[in-house]
C-alpha cells in the first residue's frame, strides 16, 4: 500500500505518518527500488495501533518507548503492559474531564430548551448557571 493509500486510510497527513517512521512511532517501512514506501500488512498494524493510541491523547515519548520495549522481544512484557496501563490511567482521567464538561453541557442545554418552551430562563444551581 502506498503512503498516500494509508494516508486516506486513516486520515493522517503523508508529513504526520513520516514523522512517525523517522521518530520510531511505527518500525521502518520497506521502500520498492523507486524508493517509494510499501507498505505492508504489518506496517499497516503499527500504523492503526499508534494512529488509534494517539487520537485517544497518548503522547509520542510513550509510543515510541511501546515501539522500543516490542523490539526488544517477549521480556519486556510488563514493561509494556505497564507503560500501557500508564496510557490508560491518562486516556481516562481526559475522559472525566469531557464527561464533566458533557454533564454540564446537557444541564445547560436542557434548561435552554426549556426556557424557548417557557419564555423562562429558571437555573437551579447558581454554579451551574454561568
Amino acid at each position: 500500500m502506498t503512503i498516500k493509500e494509508v494516508c486516506e486510510k486513516f486520515n493522517i497527513t503523508a508529513d504526520t505518518l513520516r514523522y512517525y517512521e523517522r521518530v520510531g512511532v511505527i518500525p521502518e517501512v520497506h521502500r520498492t527500488a523507486g524508493g517509494i514506501r510499501d507498505f505492508t500488512e504489518e506496517d499497516i498494524g503499527w500504523v492503526k495501533t499508534m494512529t488509534c493510541f494517539r487520537s485517544a491523547g497518548v503522547p509520542v515519548e510513550m509510543l515510541i518507548e511501546y515501539r522500543r520495549l516490542f523490539e526488544l522481544g517477549d521480556d519486556t512484557f510488563i514493561a509494556r503492559c505497564n507503560l500501557l496501563k500508564e496510557a490508560r490511567e491518562k486516556i481516562l482521567e481526559e475522559k472525566k474531564r469531557y464527561d464533566d464538561a458533557l454533564k454540564k453541557l446537557n444541564y445547560k442545554i436542557a434548561k435552554y430548551e426549556e426556557a424557548c418552551q417557557t419564555g423562562v430562563l429558571n437555573w437551579d444551581d447558581e454554579t451551574l448557571a454561568k
